[in-house]
């Protein structure tokens, strides 16, 4: 009787035992979310937000299942094969396929490089009230530095708290809502506009949430974990993408007001008045939210350039591999870096080239889809293959972004 007493005493302590276990190991996956949108995502939602108000929000719901499917497939596929993504597609499919995808990663990751460090520089302009030229060769070295000689992992766990300040625009929408109710009709049975513009709107918004560099990432980076600590990566991936698609979500209604008469020339300084509900701490805290998820992602971007190309000629790579043994592949680094430093420095509109950057790869993201189909069902290739949901999801998203894809090329020409 004692005994189940006691029992009884403890099980309160024990079930708060276990929810600060849980809430530990779902914070990196919520670091992770809020890392994963970079200032191309944000500001993509910015743009679609001031542009479209919220009736774009439900290609960022749909997109919950899809990076769901994404994730769990392509850390499979780099896991089980220990090879990256273009590497496959040589090996399977022809040289002159991964080179065309090669190519296609490299357009998009280049644009935003180019795009992020000019966003990253003009965040510290907006704090400093100092040109922005001042700080874009510093940022550009701070990237090198990480991935020649510094630790990533270790960058990315000093960083990756302060990306939880984005958090801050699920604040900001909470403020601009006077009706849930409202917001989820409007979400959820949207007014869609059969226009360039709109079809714009959802190509770009898709890309920014799933850019082909965190496919290319998930392989490439994955290819050497063990099966339970990839697992453990998926888990905490699930809490990641809902806080990214919540964050997303909520900057294109905190955006919502702003009604830009030409998103196209949308500075970052405009952007940042989505968070005006905050006064002027809102541009300081967009500021250090930019800073924190650009210097986490721009590693990502440059390093999935480089894989990329590797993958598709043969040459060694690894952020692993000490320099001297994947010399080409360093060099890559070095030099994406140095052209997307002086390319910044030619007066690049942040907004412009971000939201482009995203329309891009959402165009990039139909044949790379395609691909991880392929492979990612291929008994030759895989020790396991796909799920239903998996092979349901991925081929909605294939399918719906071909489909908006070609209806944007068909106004363009129209």
């Amino acid at each position: 009787m004692g005994t189940v007493r006691l029992a009884e005493r403890s099980s309160p302590a024990l079930t708060n035992t276990s929810l600060l276990h849980k809430a530990v190991r779902i914070l990196p996956g919520i670091i992770a979310g809020a890392a994963d949108l970079d200032p191309a995502a944000v500001l993509t939602a910015t743009v679609a937000g001031a542009s479209f108000g919220t009736s774009l929000g439900w290609v960022v719901v749909l997109c919950v299942p899809v990076l769901f499917s994404v994730f769990a497939v392509s850390t499979r596929i780099g896991q089980q094969t220990r090879k990256g993504l273009v590497e496959l597609i040589r090996e399977n499919y022809s040289r002159k396929w991964a080179i065309g995808i090669a190519a296609l990663i490299v357009a998009v990751n280049l644009a935003m490089i180019v795009g992020d460090i000019v966003a990253v520089s003009d965040s510290f302009a907006l704090i400093t009230m100092s040109p922005r030229s001042f700080f874009l060769a510093i940022v550009g070295f701070t990237v090198w530095y990480v991935l020649i000689i510094g630790n990533y992992h270790q960058t990315t766990k000093l960083l990756g708290g302060l990306t939880l300040i984005l958090i801050a625009y699920v604040v900001a929408a909470y403020r601009m809502t006077d009706s849930f109710l409202g917001l989820a009709k409007d979400v959820l049975l949207p007014h869609m506009q059969v226009s360039t513009g709109y079809m714009m709107g959802v190509v770009a918004v898709f890309g920014s949430l799933l850019t082909p560099n965190v496919v290319v990432w998930q392989t490439s980076s994955k290819r050497g974990l063990p099966e339970g600590l990839a697992s453990a990566h998926v888990t905490e991936s699930h809490a990641g993408t809902f806080v990214a698609c919540l964050i997303s979500l909520s900057a294109m209604v905190a955006a919502s007001h702003l009604h830009i008469a030409d998103p196209a020339n949308m500075t970052t300084r405009m952007a940042s008045e989505a968070m005006g509900s905050f006064g002027f701490l809102g541009t300081v805290l967009f500021a250090l939210g930019i800073i924190a998820s650009g210097l986490i992602a721009l590693p990502i971007l440059v390093a999935s350039l480089c894989f990329s190309v590797a993958e598709a000629v043969g040459w060694k790579s690894g952020l692993s591999v000490e320099p001297w043994n994947a010399r080409m592949f360093y060099v890559m680094i070095s030099g994406t870096v140095f052209v997307a430093v002086v390319i910044d420095f030619f007066h690049v509109n942040t907004v412009h080239v971000l939201y482009w950057s995203q329309v891009l790869a959402g165009i990039v993201l139909v044949p790379i889809f395609a691909f991880i189909l392929l492979l990612s069902n291929n008994a030759r290739v895989m020790r396991t293959t796909n799920t239903h949901f998996e092979n349901f999801w991925l081929g909605c998203a294939a399918t719906g972004m071909l489909i908006s894809n070609l209806l944007f090329f068909w106004f363009q020409v129209k």
